[in-house]
């Protein structure tokens, strides 16, 4: 069974940086492509960044030049490098497995909620 553990959330002030990362068990970590998504109060869940086996990456316009996605498959984690945040980054964080190149049939952790401060 495909299991995902996010950590790394908190609060933090605008400007701040936070690193969150998640591990992945079950699966052939090394493989898969690997997403980072995110859902505010009141909004859909969103991509922020997501990142291929051979570690081509892709990111919202919203975080481009911010955020880093990167992944060490010695640990089956992917990481999330969020730095000058804002408080429109507020919002739950989950990462994702696609399944069958579709992340909604995916497997998804259980979230870590970021906060900023302004």
């Amino acid at each position: 069974q495909v299991q995902l553990v996010e950590s790394g959330g908190g609060l933090v002030q605008a400007g701040g940086s936070l690193r969150l990362s998640c591990v992945v068990s079950g699966t052939i970590f090394s493989i898969n492509p690997m997403g980072w998504y995110r859902q505010a109060p009141g909004k859909q869940r969103e991509l922020v960044a997501d990142i291929t086996s051979g570690g081509n990456t892709h990111y919202a316009d919203s975080v481009k030049g911010r955020f880093t996605i990167s992944r060490d498959n010695a640990k089956n984690t992917v990481y999330l490098q969020m730095n000058i945040l804002k408080p429109e980054d507020t919002a739950v964080y989950y990462c994702n497995v696609p399944y069958g190149g579709s992340p909604k049939r995916g497997y998804w952790g259980q979230g870590t909620q970021v906060t900023v401060s302004s």
